[in-house]
């Protein structure tokens, strides 16, 4: 009698970690909105829900804006509390990212500043070795780690920045944000503000958003952004990102003793977390390395 072989196949647990689109969680609406002084910028963004505004250039602590903030439940971060220094705000954003609080919208006034600040102090400090926009430097680099967190937070924003032209083979175009040159590329949206009569237009430079096409207008206000972007994710309170403890870092860092990496493996762990140290990683994740690296030593 002949013997049948029967082969018995093991089912590997997959790697692949995508999920159904449509249960993802809409996102909060991230934008940037430029213009020229007076049109309006600011005094549309107050009216966002529950606003942490970021005054970088002490223009907004008049009384007529103090009390429109007050209004919509919002808080007041100026330069005594340190809005002029790039290091500061991205702390607070940090902060806003990872403690329980009330606040559903950021606004940031005017980013432009904030930058143009970083890039003259390290001017002033490069003094004759000030080349080749060496001096930008800093400033571009902050504002990269700003976008990342901007990523992580889960909170409305909106970046106020000043406006400057734009040129393409010696001839204006246009205008752009005053900022690091890809921000309108960064976030979902880029409005440019101006002032009709006594109206006040957005007009879409760039968006990632089916309901703001390139090249449309909409009047500047909280009520007609919410219209078409939808209330319910813009009025959510805010979900607190859990950052790894530092029993987890110190778990991680005693398998990391053990255990001998590829070159470059934590670069890639970080990359993909998109953050820049271990300790910004959330605690999902750094469990995830954790486990990796435990059946690895069991091997």
């Amino acid at each position: 009698m002949s013997e049948v072989l029967k082969l018995t196949v093991v089912k590997r647990a997959s790697k692949l970690l995508a999920v159904d689109p449509k249960s993802a969680e809409p996102s909060r609406p991230k934008i940037t909105i430029f213009g020229k002084p007076g049109v309006g910028k600011t005094w549309g963004a107050l009216d966002f829900p529950a606003v942490y505004y970021i005054d970088t250039e002490a223009g907004a602590d008049l009384p007529q804006y103090t009390d429109k903030l007050k209004k919509s439940g919002g808080v007041y971060f100026g330069r005594e509390q340190g809005s002029q220094d790039f290091a500061t705000v991205i702390e607070q954003i940090k902060a806003l990212a990872t403690e329980t609080h009330p606040y559903k919208t950021l606004v940031i006034d005017s980013l432009s500043k904030l930058y143009n600040l970083e890039i003259n102090k390290e001017s002033e400090r490069l003094g004759e070795k000030d080349a080749f926009g060496a001096s930008k430097k800093p400033a571009i680099r902050m504002s990269s780690t700003l976008i990342r967190w901007l990523d992580k937070l889960d909170m409305n924003v909106i970046l106020v920045c000043h406006e400057k032209p734009e040129w393409s083979k010696g001839e204006q175009i246009g205008f752009v944000p005053d900022a690091h040159e890809k921000l309108e590329y960064e976030l979902h949206l880029c409005l440019r503000i101006v002032k009709e009569g006594e109206s006040r237009k957005a007009y879409v430079k760039k968006s990632r958003l089916l309901e703001f096409a390139d090249g449309s207008r909409f009047d500047w206000s909280y009520e007609e952004f919410a219209k078409k972007y939808g209330r319910k994710s813009m009025e959510a309170a805010a979900k607190q990102l859990v950052l790894a403890t530092p029993e987890d870092l110190a778990e991680l860092n005693r398998l990391l003793e053990i255990v001998r990496l590829p070159e470059g493996e934590i670069d890639k762990w970080l990359k993909k977390a998109n953050v820049e140290t271990l300790a910004e990683m959330d605690q999902d994740k750094i469990k995830a390395c954790i486990n990796s690296l435990n059946t690895k030593v069991k091997l």
